[in-house]
């Protein structure tokens, strides 16, 4: 009631031109908090280094008289260098958003570089709702106290697929290609290249003029293995744990270098497709971005993620003509997706730091992270996220979320300029630099009894109806990818655990990352393999190498660390029940 009064008051206020949301805001944070401080935010998340700038760089001085001054890894070179380099130095950041797995927060703790923000939460209003999460994050510092929090929490059930609209890791293709050739039914991933490569010929050349191929390929993010071939797996119900795969419904734990794993599978997909020619042969030297950039000029029709095809192509222009990225059905997938977290993810958590000048402002800014004003503005980073704030990108419309003219703008991928009330310069330029979902997008915002995700709200779903929209629903009598992969019994979701690996002997780590190289570098060489001669040949090469290599101790310890991880899913799936 006190909300709706002082909303009234404002509303008056403002239609007076007395005030203004923005300047309430910056009042209340110079008066709360007199001298301006500027702090160093240890960000390994962070694609973006340097000072927060923008929209979400004025919320935070006008709330909290402070501005982010982001540290980077990504960016600045170095990854666990850089860590190791602060944390030497003894001073990690002010703000610490990092990595807390395989003991990482015990040693924190340890050295003194975290501080226990048991006292600075007391009065927190948010991020306490999340204690059970908060409680369990606790064992990770190997001390009492509240040294980190864990990221993603959720009030839904560990079952509830965490993604919205749209699997992480599916077949997406250019559906307008596929409506071309008659949108022929797909049973398995040998019929699935079939129609790729009708496609591919069906239309050869680019937006540009350039040669389509239908698959491209990179190797910027592998690791463990070949993260494409990797990603097949993802799409049978498999996802990679260590040097393992681990089934979703914790069934089995695979080799990667078995005869039979689904691995293999993975790899012969893309031999076959090159065989056919229908891989870009600059696969083997190009990087993410020159992919995508071949993406974006209609040079590819495959997508390993939802995200990736959609986000290059799926232009409003091209939308509202009916072309772009859609799910293909492929009738034998069983599409992996992960549960929603209630006890949070905790291998990226966030804490302050010892040296912190204003710890206690600090807190107050987490616990607003937490808030629903953060979550709408800190998580504003995609199509699957949240929006940005009210009154510059949504607002209400008979008590429900609807996106402003600006915000079906900015959201929908044209290049705006923000208001200077609210920071001015380029909409994106504004994003949250954090790059970290503090709280899952599917959780309903106690304040419009909607999703934060605003591509579920019912108005978004509503006017966001393109011709491609249309034309895939046609076909597949869904609305959405997850809404036709559920009423298909074609998903599989692994319960949202918070399982983090414990801290492993160094011995074990250099193992891996000796076999993950090898096991990596003979995938490349099997898929462009010259016959299936040499593909057994060099499968059979990168089995008895990697072995070589000691495999088999790595395999048998993160194939426990994978059971670990089952059993931690079944047991979050009992404590929700019983908390139910």
């Amino acid at each position: 009631m006190k909300r709706r009064i002082m909303a009234i008051c404002i509303a008056a206020c403002m239609a007076s031109g007395l005030l203004t949301g923005v300047t309430v805001q910056a009042e209340e944070g110079a008066n709360k908090y007199e001298d301006p401080i500027t702090v160093d935010v240890f960000a390994s998340e962070a694609n973006y280094q340097g000072m927060q700038a923008g929209w979400f760089g004025k919320m935070v001085k006008d709330k909290f008289n402070m501005e982010l001054n982001i540290i980077a890894p990504n960016v600045a070179g170095g990854g666990d260098t850089l860590f190791q380099t602060r944390s030497a130095a003894g001073d990690l950041g002010d703000l610490i958003i990092c990595n807390t797995s395989n003991g990482i927060l015990a040693q924190l703790v340890k050295a003194g570089l975290v501080q226990d923000m048991t006292d600075l939460l007391k009065d927190a209003q948010y991020v306490t709702q999340y204690s059970d999460a908060i409680e369990s994050m606790k064992d990770l510092s190997g001390a009492e106290g509240i040294f980190a929090i864990p990221t993603e929490v959720s009030s839904n059930s560990p079952t509830t697929p965490s993604q919205g609209l749209e699997p992480g890791y599916a077949p997406y293709i250019r559906w307008d290609v596929y409506e071309e050739i008659g949108c022929p039914e797909i049973n398995n991933t040998d019929e699935l290249l079939d129609v790729l490569k009708q496609m591919q010929e069906a239309h050869p050349t680019s937006d540009s003029g350039n040669k389509v191929y239908a698959i491209s390929l990179f190797s910027d993010w592998d690791r463990n293995m070949m993260t494409l071939a990797r990603n097949i797996t993802c799409m049978y119900g498999y996802d990679e744990a260590g040097i393992t795969l681990l089934a979703n419904d914790g069934s089995e734990v695979q080799s990667p270098i078995a005869d039979d794993s689904i691995y293999r599978k993975g790899l012969e997909f893309l031999y076959k497709a090159n065989q056919m020619g229908l891989v870009d042969p600059d696969s083997t030297t190009q990087n993410y971005d020159t992919m995508y950039q071949k993406m974006q000029d209609g040079a590819v029709l495959f997508s390993f993620w939802s995200w990736m095809g959609q986000g290059a192509y799926n232009t409003t222009e091209h939308t509202a003509e009916g072309k772009g990225f859609k799910m293909v059905p492929v009738k034998d997938m069983k599409i992996g997706v992960g549960g929603c977290k209630m006890l949070g993810y905790q291998e990226i958590g966030v804490m302050i730091g010892s040296n912190a000048e204003d710890p206690q402002r600090l807190a107050d800014f987490i616990d607003w992270l937490y808030s629903p004003e953060g979550v709408m503005a800190s998580q504003a980073s995609g199509n699957s996220s949240a929006c940005g704030p009210e009154g510059l990108t949504w607002e209400l419309k008979d008590g429900k979320p609807v996106l402003t003219e600006f915000g079906q703008k900015a959201l929908g991928g044209s290049e705006v300029n923000v208001p200077d009330e609210w920071g001015g310069g380029a909409w994106k330029e504004g994003v949250c630099a954090l790059n970290i979902t503090f709280v899952n997008t599917l959780d309903p915002n106690p304040e419009t009894n909607e999703p934060y995700m605003y591509t579920l709200w019912n108005s978004t779903i509503e006017d966001n109806k393109t011709k491609l929209d249309e034309d895939w629903t046609a076909v597949t009598g869904a609305v959405s990818a997850m809404e036709y992969l559920e009423n298909n019994d074609m998903l599989e979701v692994a319960p949202g655990d918070s399982y983090v690996t414990p801290d492993e002997d160094s011995q074990i780590s250099n193992l891996r990352t000796q076999c993950g190289a090898s096991l990596t570098d003979y995938s490349w060489r099997i898929v462009f393999s010259e016959d299936d001669d040499q593909f057994n040949t060099l499968y059979k090469e990168m089995q008895d190498t990697v072995e070589g290599l000691n495999f088999k101790d790595v395999f048998e310890y993160d194939k426990e660390r994978a059971l670990e991880k089952a059993k931690a899913r079944e047991e979050v799936v009992e404590l929700y029940n019983k908390a139910e």
